[in-house]
């Protein structure tokens, strides 16, 4: 036979990707094997691991005056478990104790998003982010809006968890009354996320990988095992069967993950001749390598923290039950139903589109071309570029926004074969092995390892160890 038949060409192609992510699994494991090797990188490592075990002895203290009674049925409450799970994920696990840290370093990360959002809508920013040191500026700015955020965090997040407590208490008896213990948390909780944010920076300049990423991968980390431990206590009959697709999800979707992650679209760039002296010379042939996947986890949180504020809202009116209102409560709450995860899916797609096209968008790629004398094979300089950029982003964000989307539903999609497998069984959180990490922490998690490998390797060569892989 001279050519494969059709039928198995998605199979084999499917069996590629996996290979190649397995392949790029196992060279980053290579390299941390090797890095410890080196002293300067050792201590670098073990210094990231300190900071670390500092934040999560931090996620331990909790903020004056909390009512452990009402907690305890806020995070127990069904109605707010996605709520809850998304702070908790950014805040690497410290809302489950309503510690000092609850805010996490989520403030920081809305102040960054709003200035990327900003940047190419004012003028004035703009000018900022070109000048010499304007990042740096731009950077200054984000820390002061994190202030004001984490402030109006903090009153949000004691109002809410007030309203969902199932007790009747409010989560910090006297807070709004008292205005002594009012500004006390307050003050502490912001200074919580100004110091997570510094422990952060600290990773980020002594340590290794960039350490707000980090922050959030070790709370990820730290709950996965009690995750999983509920998961397997939850329903002793379908104890194996969770945890073989607890692992099946792992072994397939972290390749595939790394995959997508590493896939760019290299488009060729050629650079006019340069005449130095007497000497006429031409520039090597070079790329602009474009992301399948630019955003990381973002839209999905994005779309996540949007698609369960209504339930939160909702839930606070009390709705009565079998009313139009409570079927939304119940079904955006628990994260149930082919509403939700059809909505989820759309607007995790959507978001993926219009950040993809925002960052593109910050890095003037056509304008940085044509004044550095390069330009695209077949291609005019100047607007032409951009619009040709423009158009290859967005053809393959299709790919890491269709991407995204499935990793996004992938506890849905888990639940459904679920419900057809065990009909008599309640499907929840609870006994759906896909929550154990969930989509945005598979995607956290490997991303966060791959960006700290992909250091480690620069740290390496730049040592000049190219064969450190050997």
């Amino acid at each position: 036979m001279t050519g494969s038949s059709p039928a198995f060409a998605m199979p084999n192609r499917a069996a590629a990707l996996l290979s190649t992510g397995y392949e790029r699994f196992a060279f980053m494991i290579r390299a941390l094997r090797n890095a410890f090797g080196l002293p300067e990188i050792r201590n670098k490592i073990l210094f990231t691991l300190f900071i670390l075990v500092i934040y999560q002895f931090g996620t331990h203290v909790p903020v004056v005056g909390v009512d452990r009674v009402a907690l305890e049925s806020v995070l127990n409450n069904q109605a707010a478990a996605s709520f809850v799970g998304v702070l908790n994920l950014l805040s690497g696990g410290a809302v489950q104790n309503f510690s000092i840290l609850a805010n996490g370093v989520y403030p920081y990360i809305t102040a960054s998003i709003i200035f990327q959002l900003l940047i190419p809508i004012i003028p004035a920013l703009e000018a900022i982010q070109r000048e010499p040191g304007g990042q740096e500026k731009i950077q200054r700015y984000t820390y002061f809006l994190a202030i004001p955020m984490a402030v109006l965090q903090s009153l949000g997040q004691i109002g809410i968890f007030s309203a969902l407590t199932t007790t009747g208490r409010p989560i910090i008896p006297g807070f709004g009354s008292d205005i002594g213990l009012t500004l006390t948390v307050i003050i502490t909780m912001t200074a919580g996320t100004m110091f997570a944010v510094w422990l952060g920076e600290l990773v980020t300049e002594q340590g290794l990988g960039n350490g707000i990423s980090i922050i959030i991968f070790s709370g990820i980390v730290a709950t996965a095992p009690s995750n999983l431990i509920n998961l397997l206590a939850s329903n002793q009959d379908q104890a194996l069967y969770n945890l073989i697709v607890f692992v099946l999800i792992l072994v397939i979707c972290v390749p595939v993950i790394i995959y997508i992650s590493e896939g760019v679209r290299r488009i060729p760039v050629q650079y006019g001749k340069r005449v130095r002296g007497n000497k006429t010379t031409q520039a090597r042939g070079q790329f602009i390598p474009l992301r399948v996947n630019p955003v990381g986890m973002i839209p999905l949180i994005f779309a996540q923290s949007i698609i369960t504020f209504p339930a939160i809202i909702i839930g606070v009116f009390n709705p009565p039950v079998g009313s139009f209102f409570y079927s939304i409560q119940q079904s955006l709450g628990n994260q149930t139903g082919l509403v939700y995860w059809g909505i989820f899916f759309v607007m995790t797609f959507a978001f993926t589109f219009f950040y993809a096209d925002v960052m593109v968008g910050n890095y003037r790629l056509a304008e940085t071309l044509q004044r550095q004398g390069g330009f695209i094979p077949g291609i005019r300089p100047g607007q032409k570029t951009e619009e040709y950029i423009q158009r290859v982003t967005r053809r393959i964000t299709f790919v890491g926004a269709l991407f995204l989307g499935i990793i996004a539903i992938l506890p849905g999609i888990v639940g459904f074969i679920n419900g057809i497998l065990f009909p008599l069984e309640v499907t929840n959180t609870a006994n759906n092995p896909a929550y154990v990490l969930s989509g945005s922490g598979l995607i956290i998690v490997t991303g966060v390892v791959i960006d700290t490998l992909r250091q480690l390797e620069a740290q390496l060569v730049m040592r000049n160890y190219e064969s450190f892989m050997s």
